[in-house]
């Protein structure tokens, strides 16, 4: 059977939105294709998930009424698939006139249809109304690259401009911007993006690492493809002893994306609090 591909997706057609329960309406993507593209095979060089928050989630009880809530993703980058936004959001809205016992009910199907999409058990948490106030925001933390007076005349990802020192001792260091963004693989429509770079080896040349992010501006890739390529080409070039890298992704159609990737063990994953820009 013919694998998917982003070109026969939902993305950039017209739909008919489904206002009941429809698992099929999700369009999972393997990953494999993508990471072949970057030089990664079967043998991962990091860990990691994507978390996705879905803020438009909503039913109806068992009386009619509708129901609403906030469902956070939590996807292991070692899944088979991806699963192509505009699908998921397809999927969710098909819930919007269907009846459920309560929460829970919707949180069974969740779990089943979302993880088949994926390849891989999904955790999937549910903040309902009464727990909306324990949301939070907050900023990604460490040293701002943005704060460089830099003159940039290139748009497409170049290695060339990462660099580090290897004669220095090294360091550990966490680097922030909000600088990235990166466009729709298949509509071009653009994706917006603060990212955190953590590592530890040679210092990286702050500059040339700015460069390199602005320099995705008009790349053509999903979130998730576009932080394994950073990770990647950082691990590469400058070659540190540790290195994770986390995007947080505005979000488009009530959902967004946040991939967070690392070659080394910690005892938290990512906060998932929210950017200002989110």
């Amino acid at each position: 059977m013919q694998e998917n591909t982003p070109d026969n997706s939902a993305l950039g057609k017209t739909s008919t939105y489904v206002t009941q329960y429809d698992a099929s309406l999700l369009f999972p993507i393997p990953r494999a294709a993508k990471r072949a593209e970057i030089g990664l095979g079967a043998s991962l060089p990091f860990f990691g998930m994507d978390i996705w928050n879905a803020y438009e989630v909503s039913w109806l009880n068992l009386r009619g009424k509708p129901q609403i809530a906030i469902a956070t993703f939590m996807v292991p980058a070692d899944s088979h698939n991806i699963i192509e936004s505009k699908s998921f959001k397809l999927y969710l809205n098909s819930f919007n006139q269907t009846k459920l016992a309560d929460s829970d009910a919707l949180l069974t199907l969740l779990k089943q249809d979302i993880s088949a999409g994926f390849g891989a058990p999904v955790q999937i948490k549910l903040t309902l109304p009464e727990q909306f106030s324990q949301y939070q925001f907050g900023e990604l933390s460490g040293l701002l690259l943005d704060r460089l007076d830099i003159d940039v005349d290139q748009y497409s990802p170049n290695t060339a401009l990462l660099k580090s020192d290897s004669e220095a001792a090294p360091i550990e260091e966490t680097l922030v911007s909000h600088l990235l963004k990166s466009n729709c693989l298949v509509t071009g429509q653009p994706d917006w993006a603060s990212v955190q770079i953590h590592y530890v080896g040679a210092p990286i040349e702050q500059e040339g690492l700015l460069k390199y992010l602005i320099g995705f501006r008009n790349h053509n890739e999903f979130h998730e493809q576009c932080v394994e390529r950073i990770f990647n080409d950082i691990l590469v070039a400058c070659k540190p002893q540790k290195l994770a890298v986390y995007a947080r992704y505005t979000r488009r159609g009530g959902l967004d994306i946040n991939p967070w990737r690392s070659n080394f063990s910690s005892n938290q994953t990512p906060s998932n609090l929210r950017n200002s820009r989110q």
